[in-house]
């Protein structure tokens, strides 16, 4: 896909602070491609919350008509903050909810079609990132040449998004001309209520990485008097297995376990705390990350089965990866395609199990083969897997 016009709207605003995988496929794209990024607009809730944020201010002057919501990123690539102000309904019943969300919709149109006539978007590529709200009805008013619905997450699973979009979110994926996903489980599901849907795999920022072994120069890294277990993330137990951690750490009060990332309430108040081999290093700089996944002896995601996780493509996998370290993580169908690089367990047992092996054999050539699977994973790769996808849909 070559010199077209493509839209995209989704889930995560340019300027947020963690990474995106829309925002790294927007790059991307604008290397071959005019783009248009259009942030998600603000609603009334969101600007009540956080009345005193920057982001919500900046959203507002906006609104107001006080300050240009369009801001140049590179000479092909455009991210577009939204003129208007939606309201805040899924609290509604589903029946009314469909009503309002639909004036959402064309609320949304309406302030972007100037824009996209202004900057001459002709004929665009609609690609939407999981947007099934806010978008729903886009396809309808904006009428592009193709539309591409990209799933990279099992949303519904989070009580936000299922209470409608478990109704919604099959009718968007049928409205699209081809559904394309990050993990094989998410493509089977999308394939349910559109055939033209494909498996493009997942994309993985490696500049921070770089940055830091470039400045440091790699070296096998000298074990401490205690082998060090480590995780940088999130701490959720909506993602997480609280009870496998806190096992692990007392099965094997030799090995110190770091927790490297901000804590939900159910870590907070959790038995970890207790424990003297287990450390928190709270919220952390991203740019600090690189220095403590290098410290770790054995990285490990232990998260746990639900339906927020089993189709979820693990990002920390390729960043454990790519710093050439043995990893260790619960087994999942997204899991799979790691199995020659990463030791997968479906229980304790096989975690004391997996991490004593992986640091009893942790060879050069086995850190070559993790560094070179995870730079495997590029956005170049999986972009030309999306374009390839377009292409077998022939409409293109």
């Amino acid at each position: 896909m070559k010199n077209r016009n493509i839209i995209i709207v989704g889930q995560q605003a340019w300027d947020t602070e963690i990474g995106s995988n829309c925002k790294n496929i927007a790059l991307e794209f604008s290397k071959q491609n005019r783009v248009l990024y259009i942030n998600p607009a603000l609603d009334r809730i969101s600007k009540w919350r956080g009345r005193n944020d920057p982001k919500v201010i900046k959203r507002m002057e906006v609104i107001n008509g006080n300050q240009s919501g369009i801001e140049e990123i590179s000479s092909n690539l455009i991210t577009l903050y939204p003129s208007c102000l939606l309201e805040s309904i899924n609290w509604l019943p589903h029946a009314l909810f469909n009503r309002i969300n639909k004036l959402n919709n064309k609320r949304f149109f309406h302030a972007i079609k100037p824009v996209i006539a202004a900057l001459n978007f002709t004929n665009p590529v609609l690609f939407n990132d999981g947007d099934m709200f806010r978008s729903f009805h886009l396809i309808d008013l904006l009428k592009p040449d193709f539309s591409i619905y990209y799933s990279r997450d099992n949303m519904l699973a989070t009580s936000y998004y299922g209470k409608h979009g478990t109704l919604i979110e099959p009718q968007l994926i049928t409205k699209n001309n081809l559904c394309v996903a990050n993990s094989e489980y998410l493509r089977d599901y999308c394939a349910k209520y559109n055939f033209n849907s494909h498996y493009v795999g997942q994309g993985c920022d490696f500049d921070l990485f770089d940055d830091y072994l470039q400045k440091q120069g790699h070296q096998t890294k000298i074990s401490n008097k205690k082998p060090v277990i480590g995780y940088v993330g999130v701490l959720t137990a909506a993602r997480l297995n609280i009870q496998l951690i806190e096992h692990i750490a007392r099965s094997r009060p030799e090995w110190t376990i770091e927790l490297v990332g901000p804590e939900d309430d159910a870590f907070k108040t959790s038995k970890l705390h207790d424990l003297e081999n287990v450390k928190f290093w709270g919220a952390q700089p991203i740019s600090d990350l690189p220095k403590f996944i290098d410290g770790f002896d054995v990285c490990f995601n232990p998260q746990v089965l639900n339906d927020l996780t089993i189709g979820n493509y693990p990002r920390k996998i390729d960043e454990y990866l790519v710093m050439g370290k043995p990893t260790i993580a619960t087994k999942t169908k997204s899991m799979e395609a790691f199995k020659d690089h990463v030791f997968l367990a479906n229980n304790l047992q096989e975690y004391l199990t997996g991490i004593s092996e992986l640091m009893k054999n942790n060879s050069a050539s086995y850190t070559t083969e993790r560094v070179n699977f995870a730079r495997s994973h590029s956005w170049e790769r999986s972009v030309s897997e999306i374009y390839k996808a377009c292409n077998k849909t022939q409409l293109l």
